[in-house]
């Protein structure tokens, strides 16, 4: 059996509901058994942008604080941890055990949220010992609009996987052409994303679904194949 773990951190349920989406893909293939895991919130409240939010505009929404109604958001928020509770929380075994990992969490500011990066910071020892070198990885993403980084968080985000020395897959042309479109959808050559809208209030559109299917069915595949072929670093 090959072993595919869909690891991800979702704030409004839009990457939990993407994440679901990859599983279905991964289990379409032959002998692999999927795990799905969480990346867990920042133990403090105050340490959390919803509820930082939520006390910072509640009398003092302007500008595009109203736009993206951070107010209303919080309420997503909780909703969204609640849909989540019974998944679990993902550790460094659980990365040791996958042959191959697909990562998903939201953009912030055209990069991975600071909860990934504090669980790779604390994921060092994997990166010395060489646990995930040779493992192929994948990425999906969320944004608010087209222009707020569904592409540049996965393009930021495969440098710290590169340290990890994961070999990363992507959404080809050929296979993908839903994301060849002038309509408002996520998804590149890069890995499958979703549209969240301003305000969070747009669920993932089919063709996005789709999409993030094939990552996981393409993750599975390519961990599959080297498995049963490992590379073979040549001495020089």
């Amino acid at each position: 059996m090959t072993n595919i773990l869909v690891i991800y951190y979702s704030a409004y349920g839009h990457i939990f509901q993407m994440a679901k989406a990859v599983c279905q893909g991964a289990e379409k293939v032959h002998d692999v058994n999927v795990k799905l895991v969480r990346i867990p919130e920042m133990d403090s409240e105050k340490n959390r942008t919803p509820y930082i939010d939520k006390e910072a505009n509640r009398n003092n929404q302007t500008g595009v604080s109203v736009r993206f109604k951070v107010v209303d958001r919080f309420d997503k928020y909780v909703t969204a941890l609640e849909w989540q509770k019974d998944v679990p929380i993902a550790t460094n075994e659980d990365l040791r055990w996958a042959d191959g990992i697909i990562w998903g969490f939201p953009t912030r500011y055209g990069s991975m949220p600071s909860q990934v990066q504090l669980f790779l910071e604390f994921a060092t020892d994997l990166c010395g010992n060489g646990d995930l070198e040779g493992k192929p990885a994948g990425i999906f993403t969320s944004a608010g609009s087209i222009h707020t980084g569904h592409e540049s968080t996965i393009l930021t985000s495969i440098v710290p996987l590169f340290h990890f020395g994961m070999i990363m897959v992507g959404l080809p042309y050929s296979e993908n052409p839903e994301y060849l479109t002038g309509d408002a959808i996520g998804s590149s050559p890069y890995g499958a994303s979703t549209l969240a809208g301003p305000d969070g209030s747009k669920t993932p559109d089919e063709r996005e679904l789709i999409m993030a299917k094939r990552l996981g069915m393409r993750v599975s595949f390519v961990a599959t194949a080297l498995k049963k072929n490992p590379i073979q670093v040549m001495s020089v």
